[in-house]
This record gives structure tokens, sequence and C-alpha cells, in this order.
């Protein structure tokens, strides 16, 4: 078992868990469909996965795990996901009103995060209330608050795959950087997307970042 100390300044309101682990590399020694124990140089990492992230670390021995740790006043819980991908959309949904880390962790044991991100941006009520635990309001909920979000960084036709995958990663950057920096998630998130409104030929982070403290 493995306990985790934090010691944080409660007037720093910056303070995010998940840029503790950002990912993890280390060996598997235990595995179920719910966690694993990841041996990192002699240190053995309860991690909970999802179903997908089991599916996909079935037959590997050596692994690296993008990580989030969630704290609680009686827990220290960490949570693991194959691809970044699964990371993100899991941060998403638990920016949801209602929706916790074991909700999370179903949706995306459910289905896959382009399946799920498809049945959002279609308002398929009807597919997102077949996860168990996932009702009509709280179906509609999801799509009421992540529906924008996910339009932001879903395919788009004549764009390239990789060009889409670095622009998500470089938003993802500024709004962690933000964050650090003291501003608000959702103050910051707007500040990005309206530098990406009307400057459509940002390549870089530091641009990005620059441009949205204008905005703050």
């Amino acid at each position: 078992m493995v306990y985790f100390c934090i010691f944080a300044d409660q007037a720093q309101s910056a303070y995010q868990p998940e840029f503790m682990f950002a990912y993890i590399t280390g060996k598997i020694t235990y595995k179920t469909p719910t966690h694993v124990y990841l041996d990192c140089n002699g240190i053995a990492y309860f991690v909970n996965i999802s179903l997908t992230t089991y599916s996909q670390i079935q037959d590997s021995e050596n692994v690296k795990l993008y990580t989030h740790l969630v704290v609680r006043e009686d827990a220290h819980i960490l949570y693991g996901f194959f691809t970044e991908d699964e990371k993100n959309m899991f941060l998403h949904l638990v920016s949801v009103s209602g929706v916790g880390p074991n909700t999370a962790r179903l949706v995306l044991s459910s289905m896959t995060t382009n399946d799920f991100e498809k049945a959002i941006i279609h308002e398929d009520v009807r597919l997102i209330q077949s996860i168990k635990g996932i009702g009509p309001k709280s179906a509609q909920r999801l799509i009421l608050e992540l529906k924008d979000k996910l339009k932001k960084t879903s395919s788009q036709e004549g764009v390239d795959t990789l060009q889409r995958g670095s622009y998500s990663v470089m938003t993802d950057e500024a709004l962690a950087a933000l964050n650090m920096l003291g501003f608000q998630k959702v103050q910051a998130e707007r500040a990005i997307q309206k530098a990406l409104k009307e400057n459509h030929q940002i390549q870089s982070v530091e641009d990005l970042i620059k441009l949205s403290l204008k905005n703050l």
C-alpha cells in the first residue's frame, strides 16, 4: 500500500492534484479489470483503471499510464489511463456537476472515448443513458456541459489527425499553465477560447498563454 503525503499552502487556490503525477511508467505486478499494481523502482502504485485501459494492457508487462490523483479528506485515489485522450475525457467528465470519479470511470468502461464524444456531440441521450448509473437528467447535463467543449477538440473534416492532437495538447498545456498562475479554470478556458478565436495562426503554447493573459 502506498501512502501519499501532500503539503500545500491553503492560500494557493491554483493547486491542482493532477499535476503531481502526469504519468507513471513501470512494471505491472498485479492486474484486475478495475486496478493494477504498477511497480516503479520498487514502489508499487495502486492504480484504478477502466475496462478500456484494461483491454489495452492485458498482454503488457511494462506500461506507461497517464494518471490523475483524486484527493479526498479520507483518501488519495490514483486513476490511470492508457491514452491521454482517455485521461482528458475523464477530466471533462469529473468537471460536470454530480459526476464523480467512479461514474466517470464507469462511462469510460462502457464505451470508447471516441464513441462517447460522438454521443455527446450528436446529443444521443438514449445511448448515453444506456450507461449504468446515468439517467435521463444526467445524460442531458452531460450533453449541456460537454458538447461545446468536445466540439472544439473533436475531429474536423480535412484537418490532419496529428495537427488536431497537437492543437489539443497546446490548449491543455496553456490551461494548466494559467491554472498554476492562479486563474480559475472556467476563467482561463474562456480566455484561451477567445485568444484562439481572434488569432487563427497561433503556433506555440507560449503564444497562446501570452494572448490568453491579455483576456484575463
